[in-house]
């Protein structure tokens, strides 16, 4: 791939992805990872480090509309960041001892994301309204699911909210209350899960942890667009709709993992 067509395709994957995701509180990242491993041949684990640096550079956009509407301080913010952050942290320094192979970690996505698809497409068609106060989530149940997805997002390279926005959209809480809150804990947990991997890259220099900044970048500008554009479609469309295109979208990509595994 030459390298006018490397940013046109990772400035397109961004820009469509970051528009598609972010009125659930989720960057896009979850979603391209795949692009960059087939498309554009990034090398495992350096996709990793790759998709936090995408999450750094897009994210803002969505967070810029959304503080037009409502601060991006809240309790909620404030309890994902408590467990993600440390999270992406144990999880990057799994990423590079336990799984730095490409086969095991794309079965590890696969195991991931296909469930979540599922159980997000079932409840969305369930007859369960969405409630806009969080005040019923149980501040130590979230801290606790904060880590384990912050562990996770260090593996994968999404940041805390991209996972724990779906987990919480599908129990019922309202898209509006958690996509600020997630974007705003996946970009601080991105941040520290990027550092991670620049010591790790000092300390392992026989592994690709350096991420691929062309890349990242170029994608990351995509996403600064599409995620304003998102985050302002946001109020404009139905809770049901966005959960079930999340759930549709995280079937899709665990099912393309277990095809290129078994591949």
């Amino acid at each position: 791939m030459t390298w006018p067509e490397l940013l046109a395709v990772s400035f397109a994957a961004g820009l469509v992805l970051s528009t598609v995701t972010s009125p659930v509180g989720v960057s896009g990242a979850v979603f391209l990872m795949p692009i960059q491993i087939s498309v554009l041949q990034i090398p495992s684990p350096a996709v990793t480090p790759t998709n936090l640096l995408f999450n750094i550079v897009a994210i803002p956009g969505a967070l810029v509309r959304y503080s037009q509407r409502s601060s991006l301080r809240s309790p909620l913010t404030a309890v994902m960041l408590a467990g993600t952050v440390p999270g992406v942290v144990i999880g990057a320094l799994a990423r590079v001892f336990l799984l730095p192979g490409a086969q095991l970690f794309r079965l590890f996505v696969a195991a991931v994301l296909l469930p979540l698809g599922m159980w997000l497409c079932w409840r969305a068609w369930t007859n369960r309204a969405p409630t806009s106060n969080a005040a019923h989530y149980s501040r130590s149940r979230i801290s606790m699911l904060s880590l384990a997805v912050g562990m996770v997002s260090g593996i994968y390279g999404i940041g805390g909210g991209s996972l724990l926005s779906p987990l919480l959209v599908g129990r019922g809480l309202a898209v509006g209350i958690v996509a600020p809150a997630a974007l705003t804990s996946t970009l601080v947990t991105s941040v520290a899960g990027a550092a991670t991997y620049v010591v790790l890259a000092f300390t392992q220099p026989g592994l690709a942890l350096v991420p691929h900044w062309t890349t990242g970048f170029a994608a990351g500008v995509g996403g600064l667009f599409g995620g304003y554009l998102g985050a302002a479609l946001q109020p404009r469309l139905p809770d049901r709709a966005l959960r079930s295109t999340l759930g549709l979208l995280a079937i899709g990509t665990g099912g393309f993992y277990v095809g290129e595994s078994l591949g």
